[in-house]
Order: structure tokens, then sequence, then C-alpha cells
């Protein structure tokens, strides 16, 4: 049920369950039917009794598809008004968007990538802070979808006039958008905001608190690359403290059985960050031994109130990933860094353009494939008021 009326029905196959939502729900499992029982209908009795059709429901749609992917995602269902942060969603719910975001990785690579799923729905992008990925992959996404995409430009809107963030929700959601995908430079603004619209709300990265669709994008790599995530060995380097990315993945890569360790100078590690349960080294050759993934952060000196590093030169020599560093990692480990890069800070140039281990263009690429999922499943959900 939603909002007082049926939305769909749910069934189980072993111990997964399965939920489909429709438009119409036709009751034939006879006289003692759950279906009237449920709504309230008087049992009528009939003549000739009723007869039972039997049919086999298909299995879990979201495993896969025709197209080797998760097929189409009308009869999957994400059960969540908005998309806040990975922290809270389940394996099998992460599965769905990895799943689902597969179908458009293929579907991007041809020479039609367009689809007309979210033609009349309306999509805007928020963003407080400058951004070139996660915007830019967002409008694309909305687009490819059929979606009608609006870019509000906070330098030119009332917010520079001195409007609250309750205020432009307010007024933005008198306007009844689908979908807001908002970035912010506070903590919680995002939730915030959910909570004041009857829209879907995307975070596009809130403060140093999460960036969900950044998280999904990396594990969406590693499984295309590795084949999944469970009994991986990720090293996450870098500027852990003021990065969203590295709690979402945090919380991603725990939650689908990776084993995570954070490399970073004492300084730029976040107080008992050992409860997400992670390892902690202060030593890139010890923490990169023998990892399978090796995750560069982009050093956030906007983000730096007080001195955290006595210099960059010398912080690319300790944390600066290099050939030298990265062969105390496994032979074929993997080399990501979510953007923009700082060369020569973060990460050698020689190492970051590694045809053959670095999989850096292939988030950007994966970055679109998520987003799409994203939309399409939070616009359609049947809470949000779609017709999936």
């Amino acid at each position: 049920m939603s909002r007082g009326r049926v939305s769909g029905v749910i069934y189980r196959v072993g111990m997964d369950r399965q939920t489909i939502p429709c438009d119409v729900l036709i009751g034939a499992d006879g006289r003692n039917s759950k279906v009237r029982k449920t709504l309230g209908f008087e049992t009528q009795t009939t003549s000739p009794p009723m007869d039972i059709v039997w049919f086999k429901l298909p299995p879990l749609a979201h495993r896969r598809g025709p197209d080797g992917g998760g097929g189409r995602a009308r009869n999957v269902h994400l059960p969540h008004r908005h998309l806040l942060g990975i922290e809270g969603l389940s394996p099998e719910e992460i599965s769905i968007l990895l799943d689902r975001s597969e179908t458009y990785v293929n579907q991007n690579r041809r020479a039609d990538k367009t689809t007309p799923l979210l033609h009349g729905r309306t999509i805007i992008n928020l963003f407080f802070e400058d951004s070139t990925r996660t915007r830019t992959s967002f409008e694309l996404a909305g687009k490819r979808l059929g979606g009608d995409l609006i870019n509000m430009s906070v330098a030119t809107s009332s917010v520079k006039k001195g409007e609250t963030l309750i205020d432009t929700a307010m007024t933005l959601n008198a306007m009844h958008p689908d979908v807001l995908v908002v970035r912010h430079p506070h903590s919680g603004a995002v939730k915030l905001l959910s909570e004041k619209v009857n829209c879907a709300v995307i975070n596009g990265g809130d403060g140093s608190h999460e960036h969900p669709t950044q998280a999904l994008l990396d594990a969406l790599t590693i499984r295309q690359r590795r084949g999944g995530l469970s009994g991986l060995q990720v090293a996450i380097c870098g500027d852990i403290l003021h990065s969203r990315v590295a709690r979402s993945n945090i919380h991603l890569l725990n939650t689908m059985g990776a084993r995570v360790r954070l490399i970073a100078p004492k300084t730029l590690i976040p107080p008992e960050v050992e409860r997400l349960g992670v390892e902690i080294f202060h030593d890139m050759n010890e923490g990169l031994r023998d990892c399978d993934i090796v995750m560069m952060l982009r050093l956030q000196r906007e983000r730096m109130h007080g001195n955290f590093l006595p210099s960059i030169r010398e912080y690319f020599h300790f944390f600066g990933l290099d050939y030298e560093k990265l062969s105390n990692a496994k032979e074929d480990a993997l080399i990501m860094h979510p953007g923009p890069m700082n060369r020569g800070v973060e990460i050698d140039t020689d190492v970051a353009d590694d045809v053959g281990r670095s999989v850096i263009r292939e988030q950007v690429e994966m970055g679109v494939a998520v987003r799409m999922a994203v939309l399409e499943l939070l616009a359609l959900n049947p809470d949000n008021g779609g017709n999936a």
C-alpha cells in the first residue's frame, strides 16, 4: 500500500523478496482471495464456481535481463524515496542499483543512447558548490532518459539575495519537480531539504558527509573489472578527513564484503574512524601491501582551515602515488581517483595515465550509467508519485 492505495504486489523466491509496482491489480486467487480480504471487498457467491488461473512469476528481474544486465526496471523497486547516502542501504539494495546501472553501460555505448523512460518528468540540478563531473553527468543522464532537465545556478539565484535553504526548497517544491539533485557545502543540508519537498532528492555531495553516486560508480567500475567486490582489499589514500567520497566508499565496500584500509597522515584521519570497520595506516608502502584496489583522493585544500601539512612537496613524497609505492600492491591492482586530479600532488602523471591499470576514465563513464539508474529508480518510485 502507498498513500492509501494499492501500488503493487510482493512475492518471494526462496529468501529473496521482489516488489512489482503496478497500476492495475487483478485478484485471481479464489474464493478466499487475499486481495479481496486486504481491500475489504464483499464475498459474492458465483455459479459456476470461480476458476483459478495458475501461472509462474519470473525470477528476480533485477538479477539479469535479456541484454545481460538487469532488464527493464519496471518491475524493480528501490524502497527509498531519496538517495541521501550509502549508509543504511542493504547489500540487496546496492545490488539493485549496480545491476540497473550495468544495463545503461551497454546502452551508452550504442549509437542511440536515449530512451523516453522519464518523458514528462522534471529534474532540477541545484548545486551550491562548483562541479564538473557530477553536474554534467546528471545532466547527461537526465537527457538520455528523456527527462526535462534544469540547471539552477546558485550564483544567479535568490540565494545570493539572502534566501534561506528552506525557502529555496519551498519555492522549488511549488514548481512540482520530480527529482532534485543537490550539492551543498554543509553536511546535512541535503537531508534537511529532502524533508521540505514532495519529490525525490539525490545527494550530489554534502560537505564532508557523503557522495553516494560516486561510491556507486566506483563500485560499478570495480565490478566491471573484477566481477565483484566481496573479498577485495581496497586502500583509500589521502585526505580522508575532508572526503565525502571516502565515507560513502567505506560504507559501500564494507556492506558488500570488501576489506578497507585508510592511508593518510595522522592530521588527515578523522577521529575514531576505526569504528567504521577499517584499518588505519600512516605509511604508504605498508598500507598498499597486497591491495587489489588503490583509490586516491584529492587533497581538499579549500576545506583546510589550519596547518594540516608541512608542504605539498613533502605530502607527495610520502603519500603521493608513484610506481615505487605502487609496487607494494598486487601486480594487477587497479588505480582509481574520483577527480579532479592534482597531478604531482596526489598522484604521479605516469601512474594516472597507465592504460593497463588506471581506470580513472572508466569511472567517468560509469558515472553517467549510475546516475541514469538512480534517476530512473527514484523518479518512477510509486512513493514519489511515479508510475513504475
